[in-house]
């Protein structure tokens, strides 16, 4: 199964040139949904858009139905579009209606197949498609994808502000875009700035929640606890998130000691953190996997195994703490846990 980019299929869909098919798949339900928004419109004329447009949900989709839509021709247009949510979920015998047209797509149909969220690839699934992964967006890419969203709500936004907005959303694009078209009506005719993030976001550069996770593992408990108050003020911040991405990242450093024991390579290293949260997706890192890696063998210097235990041990309790409304402010709590786990005993030290 080929691989593309998202930028390579939105360069494609822009240009008239598609492949015949598609599958989308990853985490990011929302850049999904960005891409099927963007290419329905540009790949099927409106005027004849009735006639030319299907879209079904593999599960509700019998063989009959999916053979009808896949073997159309297009009505008084260049090319039809067949959009399959959830196609996965297909019945078997639908499955072999898709099978028989992979093998000899038709010329003037564009067949994008969307995988739903968690769905492992299936090498035997639609094996002649172009496999587009959505999947959460690094730091960098966030902040490409905030200027581009600001130039299609027809307005422009300052680097700066682009970065701090970017600091405050992390990767929830669905967040990222609410707060982009509330920024775009405040500022008006201006350009959005730092200023506007700040009055409207609630956003301050270098005080969310992966730089309280970053001091964390750098065993910086006081900075840490120093921090937690503000970070907290963030959208969508929360205690209970800050320590479950805190437990992500303490078993990562935890991967990244015993693999440094085994004197496994560096680029091996970071290949097997990957693996470990593609294995433990129920535990959110809470940021890019890029940056959490980055962060995780940065770190990993300051710590050991026992140290490492501990720290887990203290988040365990921590997060039963903060689920019992009865105790200190979650501030407090944070901050016990922040300077409890960057202690260093004498072993350690």
């Amino acid at each position: 199964m080929p691989q593309a980019s998202l930028d390579t299929l939105r360069s494609a869909i822009a240009s008239g040139t598609p492949h015949p098919i598609y599958l989308l798949y990853g985490d990011n339900d929302f850049l999904k949904e960005e891409v099927l928004r963007a290419a329905v419109p540009a790949l099927a004329d409106e005027a004849t858009r009735e006639f030319n447009v299907d879209i079904v949900r593999g599960g509700d989709t019998d063989a009959g139905a999916l053979s009808q839509a896949l073997d159309a021709l297009p009505v008084f247009a260049a090319r039809r579009v067949v959009v399959i949510r959830d196609a996965p979920s297909l019945s078997r015998n639908a499955r072999a209606v898709l099978d028989r047209y992979a093998a000899n797509p038709a010329r003037g149909t564009v067949l994008i197949l969307v995988a739903p969220r968690g769905w492992k690839r299936d090498a035997g699934f639609a094996a002649e498609a172009v496999a587009v992964e959505a999947g959460a967006l690094s730091e960098r890419e966030m902040i490409e994808w905030v200027g581009r969203e600001a130039g299609v709500l027809g307005t422009s936004i300052e680097a700066n502000a682009a970065t701090a907005l970017t600091l405050a959303a992390g990767s929830d694009l669905a967040l990222a875009a609410s707060e982009l078209r509330k920024l775009t009506d405040f500022a008006g005719d201006s350009p959005i700035t730092v200023a506007h993030v700040e009055a409207v976001v609630g956003a301050i550069p270098g005080k969310a929640a992966g730089d309280l996770v970053d001091l964390v593992c750098a065993r910086d408990g006081r900075g840490a606890a120093a921090l937690a108050p503000v970070v907290l003020r963030q959208p969508k911040a929360s205690a209970v998130g800050i320590v479950l991405s805190l437990a992500a990242h303490m078993l990562g450093i935890g991967e990244v000691l015993r693999e440094r024991a085994r004197r496994t390579p560096a680029r091996q290293v970071e290949g097997a953190l990957y693996s470990m949260m593609s294995e433990a997706r129920s535990v959110p890192v809470g940021r890019p996997w890029k940056d959490a890696v980055a962060t995780m063998v940065r770190a990993a210097s300051q710590w050991d195994r026992p140290g490492v235990n501990r720290a887990l041990c203290i988040l365990s309790d921590t997060d039963s703490a903060l689920k019992n409304t009865g105790v200190s402010t979650e501030e407090q709590v944070l901050a016990t846990a922040f300077l409890a786990m960057c202690a260093r005993t004498r072993a350690a030290a």
